[in-house]
C-alpha cells in the first residue's frame, strides 16, 4: 500500500518544506500521530504562514525512527523522548570535541612554529636545558621581622 522510500538522517535535508499529509505518507503515520507526537516534543514541526505543520526530511527519518522505537523495541513515548534528546546531545558534543580538536590542533601547530624560530623571540622566556632540582623552601613572615 506505501512506497517504502528510504532517508538517511545524516544526509536528509533540514527544510520544513513537506505539508503533515505527506511527511505522515512518508513516515507510514496517520496525520494525528504527527499532530500527537508535535504535542508531545518528539517532533517539532515547522509552521507555515496559516499556521499548517511543515516537516523535513530529516523530521520524517525521525517519525521513522519514532516508530520503529515505539513498536519494534517497545519503548514508550517519554523513554524515546528521552532518547531523542540523548542522541541530539551526543551530536552537539561530538561537533564540539571537533571544534576544540581543531583548536588543539592549530595551538600544537603555533608551538611547532616558535620552536622552529631556534631562539625564543621573547627576552623574558629563558629555555633550561635540564629540570631545575632546586628545593625552594617558603616561610610566612612573623610580625617581627622586616
Amino acid at each position: 500500500m506505501y512506497e517504502e522510500i528510504n532517508i538517511s538522517v545524516e544526509r536528509a535535508s533540514d527544510a520544513k518544506v513537506l505539508i503533515i499529509s505527506v511527511a505522515a505518507k512518508l513516515a507510514g503515520m496517520h496525520p494525528q500521530t504527527l499532530r500527537q507526537y508535535d504535542r508531545l516534543g518528539l517532533v517539532q514541526a515547522g509552521r507555515a504562514g496559516g499556521g499548517g505543520r511543515r516537516y523535513s526530511e530529516r523530521d520524517v527519518a525521525l517519525l521513522r525512527e519514532v516508530q520503529k522505537l515505539s513498536q519494534e523495541e517497545g519503548v514508550n513515548l517519554a523513554g524515546i523522548k528521552r532518547i531523542i534528546g540523548l542522541e541530539q546531545l551526543v551530536g552537539e558534543l561530538q561537533e564540539r570535541v571537533s571544534q576544540l580538536e581543531a583548536q588543539l590542533d592549530d595551538a600544537y601547530r603555533r608551538i611547532a612554529q616558535l620552536e622552529a624560530m631556534g631562539s625564543y623571540p621573547r627576552r623574558d622566556l629563558v629555555r633550561q636545558e635540564r629540570p631545575s632540582t632546586a628545593l625552594v623552601v617558603w616561610r610566612p613572615r612573623r610580625s617581627g621581622d622586616k
